[in-house]
């Protein structure tokens, strides 16, 4: 999604109020928009902390501020800047990881962001966007950027099935339609569930959603989904995220709450930081339960499915 990113931000760049950070990231793909902003474009070098407290003091003074890295370097590392400087001040900064969940597996877990948003929602005012497509980031930039609120922007991959016409963007979406369980996935693995599910038959087919805002508390699910909860009375929640800090722990919460009974509900999440060997993202997806098989697997063995 770097690609689209730059150009949706490009958009923007013309704008003498708006600033863009890099943690000496980006190469080969922040070129065009490096050149287009000129000394508004800043490398703050391998340098997290300080780049998040200069973000925080830029966006004090009213600029349109946007900060870049790979995703555990920008709120792992700074996490104690984020939460001091940015959130216990509202300050509209813009956080941008790249590669979120497992997107940088085969650098071992220091490099995993499966607990990102996680963490990060804890803080104040912070709201978090999970683009599911690539074609989501045109829109998604101008609502961040528009917003008042410290926002954590974690960019995937678009993983979709060839001359998959993509739905214009929103904060839930659903794919596809049937009579089988309810399943909802966060952000862009939905795009790796979309052919199997497509091909099975009406009844088995899930009511398939994506979410890709959160928390729940900002982006309540619609009411069309509600339903099709209480109709199927199954749940299955997918997300490259350990389980703490989930959306299916709030899911759940949220469900409990509306007195809304299920005869099952699966949660499908990263299960580890560490493993013995590691590789791609579709490899440690599989090493947790994330790939399409396994997930069928479990979620039509329910026998009143």
């Amino acid at each position: 999604m770097r690609k689209q990113l730059s150009d949706a931000l490009l958009l923007r760049a013309p704008s003498p109020n708006m600033v863009f950070l890099t943690g000496d990231l980006g190469f080969m793909a922040l070129e065009e928009l490096r050149a287009a902003m000129g000394n508004r474009f800043i490398n703050a070098g391998v340098a997290e902390q300080n780049m998040i407290g200069v973000s925080a003091g830029m966006a004090r003074q009213g600029l349109e501020v946007w900060v870049y890295s790979i995703a555990p370097f920008s709120y792992a590392r700074p996490f104690e800047q984020i939460r001091n400087d940015i959130c216990f001040h509202g300050l509209p900064v813009k956080i941008i990881g790249n590669g979120g969940g497992y997107g940088y597996g085969v650098m071992g877990p220091t490099h995993h962001a499966i607990d990102d948003y996680g963490i990060l929602l804890t803080l104040p005012k912070m709201r978090a966007y999970v683009p599911a497509f690539d074609e989501d980031l045109q829109d998604v930039i101008p609502k961040l950027g528009e917003s008042p609120d410290p926002a954590y922007l974690r960019l995937g991959r678009g993983e979709i099935p060839r001359d998959y016409q993509v739905p214009a963007y929103a904060p839930w979406r659903q794919l596809t339609s049937g009579n089988g369980p309810t399943v909802i996935a966060v952000g862009p693995i939905a795009g790796t569930y979309l052919e199997a599910f497509s091909e099975l038959s009406l009844e088995k087919r899930p009511n398939f959603w994506v979410a890709c805002e959160l928390p729940l508390k900002h982006s309540p699910m619609p009411e069309i989904l509600l339903e099709q909860i209480r109709q199927s009375a199954s749940l299955s929640v997918i997300e490259e995220h350990v389980s703490q800090g989930s959306l299916a722990s709030a899911i759940a919460l949220d469900l409990l709450n509306k007195n809304i009974a299920l005869g099952a509900f699966h949660q499908f999440c990263a299960q580890e930081h560490i493993y013995d060997s590691y590789g791609s993202q579709n490899f440690l997806r599989k090493k947790s339960g994330l790939n399409p098989e396994s997930v069928m697997d479990i979620i039509f063995s329910d026998k009143a499915l």
